[in-house]
């Protein structure tokens, strides 16, 4: 057993004896399908502490002839694969932690030398009959295990976890990472001893032009998590039935830690469900691994319409991005899309592939976009949101004249954030004024067309709330009445017309010449269609 080559099994007989532990085992089957192919290389990019590294220790302990690993697994889902017993403790491993490795070794200037130098060490010594591996000087890891494949027809799983973290330790040192790329190109590409690469890290391959040369990956991300995504974290089957165990509220847990989207599926962050199932105390433990100034460095960057998206998404709205230009680091950023395309691999967003909209995934992560936002920077949001209660109960005692002048005020104390005038910031003002409806109601239903003039909001309440359905109407430069009269002429309230309880038509104008705010409310049982 070695440390870089055929590992034991250790890390993955501690996951497997914690508290919680939920199997994932089921992911054997797929990498045992690709073994071989041309879709043998795996690249999985996930936020921190989803998983990523408990999955790459089950895969080693799995593969590694360096241990015997039947006991753990046995009862495990894998199991009941027909490759399972064909693959078992049968491989060469070769596993890399990078993050662990340049911590141990602190020099971004040597770290691949080293690793070369370690690896090559150990199969000198499982491999003795293979003379011809005996390092020379500048003998690469490449020629080794070319030679080791030759002449035993050996060849090799790797197993590589935090692969990109030279990406977040060396950010502004190109030349590093080009080396780094180069390094991985030479190992992989073309390489016949290479019977499976898995990588996991928190950004997706770096893209270089060329340099994209391990673009012989295939790519499993929070944008494209393809037919993985629930491998990593844990379902929302899997938390429904953890609560039950456990005896900890399900809604609850829903509304702290639900909102990731991948593949259709609802996702939760494992390192928050698994602390609140051990200590049944809701708040964030995820965020407590990482401060806030990382999310506020990115928030503040000066790209037009930043803080508008961010706004929106404060008050419960999803912004659409496009993901495509994004050069997978922690530098290159030339538009808003690149921020919020970054945030959503770091786990601060979550994206609808489906509609290309982003958003914030949860209360515990909208807790540390407050703390993010409560800065001279962002003068009058934290206002603004605090008003959001009130304007809700004036809402709801249909007090026009205060509703309206709530709105202006928050339209107001936002115009350093905001483009005053500019009818998507009336749709930016609507969901943070109404910020504290998430308390009380689903998210919003919106719907922002392409041309000019309106967007609709509609809000739902929550299951065993008593408060009545909202259907805002926003106007600009035309009239409350009209934004009433709009919303029965295209009969709005069709879209809930499913919903049994009460609901109010509420109606906003904007008029850019006096920068007045009117609104006019009705409820439904006014309304004749």
């Amino acid at each position: 057993m070695g440390t870089y080559v055929n590992p034991g099994n250790t890390a993955f007989t501690e996951a497997i004896n914690s508290k919680i532990y939920i199997d994932k085992s089921e992911l054997i089957s797929y990498t045992n399908s690709v073994i071989n192919t041309k879709q043998k290389n795996i690249c999985v990019s996930r936020p921190r502490r989803f998983g990523k590294s408990m999955a790459a220790d089950m895969l080693v302990a799995y593969y590694s002839k360096g241990c015997d690993s039947t006991k753990l697994f046995s009862g495990k889902s894998a199991e009941k694969d027909k490759s399972f017993t064909l693959h078992l403790n049968q491989h060469n491993v070769i596993r890399l932690d990078i993050q662990r490795f340049l911590e141990t070794k602190k020099d971004l200037n040597t770290f691949i030398f080293e690793i070369e130098k370690w690896v090559i060490l150990e199969l000198i010594k499982l491999f003795p009959e293979c003379t011809d591996i005996i390092p020379r000087r500048n003998r690469k890891l490449k020629s080794v295990l070319e030679q080791i494949f030759v002449q035993t027809g050996n060849g090799f799983i790797f197993i590589i976890d935090e692969w990109d973290c030279v990406f977040q330790l060396a950010r502004d040192r190109k030349e590093k990472q080009k080396e780094y790329l180069d390094f991985l190109r030479g190992l992989f590409k073309g390489a016949e001893y290479v019977d499976l690469a898995y990588m996991t890290g928190i950004l997706p391959i770096k893209k270089y032009g060329e340099h994209s040369a391990i673009n012989i990956f295939d790519e499993y991300s929070m944008i494209s998590p393809k037919n993985l995504g629930k491998y990593f974290g844990f379902t929302e089957d899997e938390v429904q039935q953890q609560c039950k165990e456990h005896g900890v509220d399900y809604e609850e847990v829903k509304k702290w830690y639900d909102g990731y989207r991948l593949g259709g599926l609802h996702i939760y962050n494992p390192k928050s469900v698994s602390d609140v199932l051990i200590w049944k105390e809701f708040q964030s433990y995820w965020i407590g691994t990482e401060t806030y100034e990382a999310l506020k460095i990115y928030i503040d960057m000066n790209f037009d319409g930043l803080k508008e998206a961010v706004s929106m998404m404060i008050g419960n709205g999803k912004c659409k991005i496009n993901t495509r230009k994004f050069q997978n680091d922690m530098t290159t950023f030339k538009t808003k899309d690149d921020v919020l395309t970054l945030l959503v691999h770091l786990g601060y967003l979550t994206y609808d592939k489906n509609t290309s909209e982003a958003f914030i995934p949860n209360q515990e992560i909208i807790q540390e976009f407050m703390n993010a936002v409560d800065d001279p920077g962002w003068d009058g949001l934290i206002q603004s949101l605090n008003r959001s209660e009130d304007l809700l109960r004036c809402t709801w005692a249909c007090n026009e004249d205060a509703v309206a002048k709530s709105v202006a005020a928050i339209h107001s104390e936002t115009t350093s954030i905001l483009k005053y005038n500019d009818e998507n910031s009336l749709a930016c003002v609507i969901l943070m004024a109404y910020y504290s409806a998430k308390v009380y109601y689903l998210n919003p239903i919106m719907e922002l067309p392409s041309g000019k003039g309106f967007a609709d909001v509609v809000y739902l309440p929550k299951k065993g709330v008593d408060c009545p359905a909202l259907v805002v109407e926003l106007k600009w430069n035309k009239s409350a009445e009209g934004a009433i009269a709009q919303i029965k002429e295209r009969q709005y309230a069709n879209w809930i017309k499913g919903y049994t309880g009460n609901i109010l038509l509420v109606a906003i104008n904007y008029t850019k010449e006096t920068k007045e705010h009117t609104c006019k409310i009705e409820t439904l049982s006014n309304i004749r269609f």
